[in-house]
């Protein structure tokens, strides 16, 4: 006679259960992450940089089974650039991607990519900053209690755009009121062309130019279209005056709190991620310029080798070789040619 009413039932219910896969079984909650950080950044949400770094700590979650779990905050939600930098230090974030050229104000020589005209192209530049350029800044960022991922974010090349007057020549940046990072190397090239640049941080940059507290700024064309700041400029100098990237830093207490195995884990994604971001650069640089100019931006194009022979002349660059050093500069010009 079968077997009916709630006995039946329960049988069912046993029946199904035991046909599951083990993994289907929950009988407590899911595991609650042992190293929870924070990740910051000074880009846009829709910014590569920032979609990568999502993806990352995706991937890094999944590999340590729930045990490393990182929430990013973009667009300098946790502060300026600076601000960002002295958590970092005191730990209250974990991860920082910040230029070399700010970093430098804790580092000095983390700038020495943003030498003016020092690299001619990309091949150039990865073969410097994943070679012994790279390994050399790596190194001095150690010395002070911060440690540094093996590969860079890309940030661009940086190109010089105006509201009030074209530039062409480095004559034409004479008195020009441009809007540059909190960076040394930045105010002494500009400086040398006898501009007057004024340090301002990134988020305040689309207001001051809106007021006209600056005249104009520079900064890759990606990041002029994705922050809009073609809506407050009207000319762009394609200069590429400078190639700026970021390190992904990370605090030292932070990173060695985890197995040796996560720590593994979690540079091996934050790097893979950065050079899917140095592929997404490319890719928007070949259609960005484009977009600029259906959106009223004017183009110039300028002769590189005049601006150039401008920071020589003007002592620019024997100045930053004394101030990095021989083994610095020699690395450098090792990897780019000579620049003094």
């Amino acid at each position: 006679m079968p077997i009916t009413g709630p006995a039946a039932t329960r049988r069912a219910i046993l029946a199904g259960t035991a046909a599951l896969p083990l993994f289907a079984i929950r009988t407590r909650p899911a595991r609650a992450a042992d190293f929870s950080f924070k990740l910051a950044n000074n880009s846009p949400a829709t910014h590569p940089q920032t979609v990568r770094q999502m993806e990352a700590v995706a991937r890094i979650k999944q590999a340590t089974g729930g045990a490393v779990d990182i929430a990013v905050f973009p667009n300098n939600q946790l502060g300026s650039d600076t601000d960002m930098l002295s958590q970092l230090r005191s730990g209250a974030i974990d991860f920082f991607t910040l230029s070399g050229l700010i970093l430098s104000t804790l580092v000095p020589p983390a700038a020495i990519n943003g030498v003016g005209f020092a690299f001619k192209d990309y091949a150039t530049v990865w073969k410097a900053m994943d070679g012994a350029l790279g390994a050399y800044v790596r190194k001095e960022i150690d010395k002070r209690g911060l440690l540094a991922m093996d590969k860079m974010w890309d940030n661009g090349f940086r190109q010089i755009t105006s509201s009030t007057r074209a530039i062409r020549t480095p004559e034409d940046l004479k008195g020009f009121k441009i809007r540059v990072p909190i960076s040394p190397l930045w105010t002494s090239m500009f400086e040398a062309f006898g501009a007057s640049p004024i340090s301002i941080n990134f988020s305040e940059v689309y207001s001051a130019l809106q007021t006209k507290i600056a005249e104009g700024q520079e900064n890759p064309l990606t990041l002029i279209q994705i922050a809009k700041l073609y809506e407050v400029q009207k000319y762009c100098s394609l200069t590429s005056h400078m190639w700026d990237g970021f390190w992904m830093l990370a605090n030292k207490r932070s990173f060695q709190s985890m197995p040796e195995n996560f720590q593994q884990i979690v540079a091996k994604e934050l790097n893979a991620s950065a050079v899917q971001e140095r592929e997404d650069i490319a890719k928007l640089n070949d259609t960005v310029a484009a977009d600029l100019k259906a959106k009223g931006l004017e183009f110039i194009e300028v002769d590189k080798a005049q601006f150039r022979a401008a920071l020589k002349q003007a002592g620019f660059y024997a100045q930053w070789q004394k101030k990095f050093g021989d083994e610095a500069w020699g690395i450098l010009e090792s990897q780019v040619g000579s620049l003094a």
